[in-house]
């Protein structure tokens, strides 16, 4: 793992700016929660793991801020910044799973000190965060059974350690099976528009001294039919209940590909990733950005002026295109509503 994505520091957030790499690492320190309303919306920081770290961390942050306030009005302004926060990326659900975490915790302390609440609230926040990195571990672990021991992996997006608090969950299948004597090559999805494939996952990957080689989406197919992709995987934003997978806009092109090509599709996600109020991915909430990053990202306009732009940010993918899911606990095969239930019990999807 090269970097710490996102960090607390005595009452205030430092995270990486993510829109910066590859060309610089810098670190922004955030005071204040519509600071990191902004970079959480324009994706300073990403990734569904980490994004529920910041919204935790968001809600301490301003517990820090105004405790010198009448109770009420304190406790008001902390489900203010939760609502501000659900507000700034509709489909990662991990965002919502944090704060909903962090709202429980506030109804469940109102009668103690606003000062002990605070300090209950970072230690939820941390808590999470090392959950995450814990977890991170796990997955990585369990999905690295599934790599040959020579193998050439094909990723999509950014599913490492700038995505969460430590190794990542597609990426930290591959650093695993790296430090397990696995020799490991990948193909990096540039990931249009906003190009996190070749900004990032390239960036982290090469810092780590992992061979792995950029390409174009459209080149994706033209790989697996010369067969040189021998597995795929993928992270996720959002798993319904019947296993249909949110993620990075091009995943489901991904998982078309690998069906006809017969290369194995993994997903790799915590199990606070699945969202079993949501039946099926037809009810999942897809984020659709401005067409600026289509025609004009990085300041260079590659379309004329005026064009109409569709640009969601997610798709889904059917669950009868995953080969299986690598979570912290197991790896789960179809059918995957047994898989869940053996897993969940009584709460799982029916």
């Amino acid at each position: 793992m090269p970097v710490k994505t996102i960090e607390w520091l005595g009452g205030k957030i430092r995270i990486i700016d993510q829109t910066q790499l590859p060309e610089q690492l810098i670190y922004l320190t955030i005071d204040r929660v519509e600071e990191l309303a902004e970079a959480i919306r324009n994706l300073r920081i990403r990734g569904a793991p980490a994004i529920g770290i910041a919204g935790a961390m968001g809600v301490a942050l301003t517990a820090f801020q105004h405790t010198e306030e009448d109770k009420n009005r304190w406790i008001e302004k902390l489900i203010s910044t939760i609502h501000i926060l659900k507000e700034t990326r509709p489909t990662a659900v991990n965002l919502f799973w944090a704060l909903d975490r962090m709202r429980r915790l506030i109804n469940s302390t109102e009668d103690e000190s606003v000062e002990t609440i605070r300090d209950r609230l970072v230690e939820e926040a941390l808590s999470i965060l090392e959950e995450d990195r814990q977890i991170c571990r796990r997955i990585g672990k369990n999905g690295a059974a599934l790599i040959p021991q020579e193998a050439t992996i094909l990723t999509h997006c950014n599913a490492g350690s700038l995505a969460t608090a430590d190794y990542g969950t597609a990426l930290g299948v591959v650093y695993t099976a790296v430090e397990s004597g696995k020799k490991v090559k990948v193909y990096a999805d540039e990931t249009r528009p906003l190009l996190q494939g070749s900004r990032l996952t390239a960036w982290e990957l090469k810092e780590s001294g992992i061979d792995v080689t950029v390409i174009c989406d459209s080149a994706a197919g033209f790989l697996m039919e010369q067969k040189k992709i021998d597995c795929i995987l993928v992270g996720a934003d959002r798993i319904a209940a019947n296993g249909d997978v949110a993620n990075k806009v091009g995943t489901y092109t991904l998982a078309v590909l690998a069906q006809k090509h017969r290369i194995p599709f993994y997903v790799v996600a915590p199990l606070s990733s699945f969202d079993f109020s949501i039946t099926s991915g037809d009810f999942i909430p897809i984020e659709e950005r401005s067409g600026e990053e289509v025609v004009n990202g990085f300041e260079t306009r590659t379309a004329p002026t005026g064009i109409r732009v569709y640009n969601p940010a997610f798709d889904i993918t059917p669950h009868e295109l995953v080969h299986a899911f690598v979570t912290e606990q197991k790896i789960l095969y179809p059918p995957y509503i047994k898989s869940i239930s053996d897993i969940f019990g009584k709460n799982s999807p029916k």
